[in-house]
């Protein structure tokens, strides 16, 4: 099995599925989530520029779509509710999907929210994306501020019902409010090394160790901008560097992967956050490249049972620990 804990999907579904598509996983995706071997992920609800303008409408379309979808594929889809729906998956040759948010700007203050998006079937959620609202700050808000009242409300919440907590886009302020308020195991889903590459979306050392400290796991993100600094260095072998550093300051038990891939997302959104309208890690352009990652990892002495872990052993050790039954 391979997990990427971070994929656009439900975005995308809901683009081409408002252009008049239907079946958008099966039609344009599951071939190459094949290819590359990639069978379980988290897929998350994320309001795409310039529909963040208006989260909650984005937000109802989004779910909707996702909905129908689901529905109309149960055939590639088991949606991950609890832990003993992975094997479920795996014996049904289904895709493992656990349904996550990235960023909660849509519920406004009113945490009750979480509750039904829980009852939706949401797993996973960050209080944020890059922006500032009522519950956190993003790496693009203001440094000094962290957590709203609001925010250490959702926080408790999530972890009350059963939900995890990823502070991937958290700025260091709410990242360091988070670390001290959970009480179970937290994830940053695609972030990559500061120490490797500047981007304010990557974590210090010293964050990466109290992930490490929490019991929690960071996934690997191909997105190139966080890969380094320097444009010519944007491929797969310094990718694969940042999996080594934080090996080495967190442990082989709290690394992941979360691609974060883009190469689907229509360029009117990539102008928003990227450097240039295509984003992509030279050699790792998307999903179908991951068994070349895997490869670079085996020539650098990884053992089998390491890649395991990498692979998708951490992530669902976290999905046994929060999930509730």
């Amino acid at each position: 099995m391979i997990f990427d804990a971070h994929g656009d999907i439900w975005t995308d579904v809901t683009v081409k599925r408002q252009d008049g598509m239907e079946n958008v996983f099966k039609s344009f995706h599951l071939e190459r989530y094949n290819k590359g071997g990639v069978n379980g992920g988290i897929f998350v609800i994320w309001i795409d520029p310039p529909n963040d303008k208006e989260p909650e409408k984005r937000a109802f379309e989004i779910i909707e779509n996702m909905s129908v979808e689901i529905t109309n594929n149960q055939d590639i889809f088991k949606i991950i509710r609890k832990y003993d729906d992975i094997k479920e998956a795996i014996d049904t040759n289904r895709f493992a999907a656990v349904i996550g948010s990235e960023g909660l700007s849509y519920i406004g203050k009113n945490v009750n929210l979480i509750n039904v998006l829980y009852m939706l079937g949401v797993r996973h959620a960050t209080l944020t994306w890059n922006e500032q609202n009522d519950l956190a700050t993003g790496v693009k808000g203001d440094p000094n501020r962290g957590l709203t009242q609001y925010g250490v409300e959702a926080v408790k919440r999530l972890e009350q019902l059963g939900m995890i907590v990823d502070v991937s886009h958290a700025n260091e302020k709410t990242f360091w409010q988070i670390c001290e308020l959970t009480t179970k195991p937290f994830i940053a889903s695609h972030s990559n090394c500061k120490a490797l590459c500047s981007a304010a979306r990557n974590l210090t050392d010293e964050q990466l160790k109290a992930i490490a400290q929490k019991g929690g796991v960071v996934g690997l993100n191909a997105f190139s901008d966080f890969v380094s600094d320097k444009k010519e260095n944007r491929d797969i072998e310094h990718l694969a560097n940042h999996l080594d550093h934080m090996v080495e300051i967190m442990g082989i038990e709290h690394v992941g992967l979360g691609f974060d891939f883009d190469d689907y997302l229509a360029g009117e959104t990539m102008k928003f956050f990227a450097e240039e309208e295509s984003a992509n890690t030279i050699g790792f352009e998307n999903i179908t490249k991951v068994p070349e990652l895997i490869k670079i990892f085996e020539a650098r002495g990884y053992s089998k049972e390491d890649i395991e872990k990498i692979k998708y052993k951490n992530f669902l050790r976290i999905i046994k620990e929060i999930f509730k039954d």
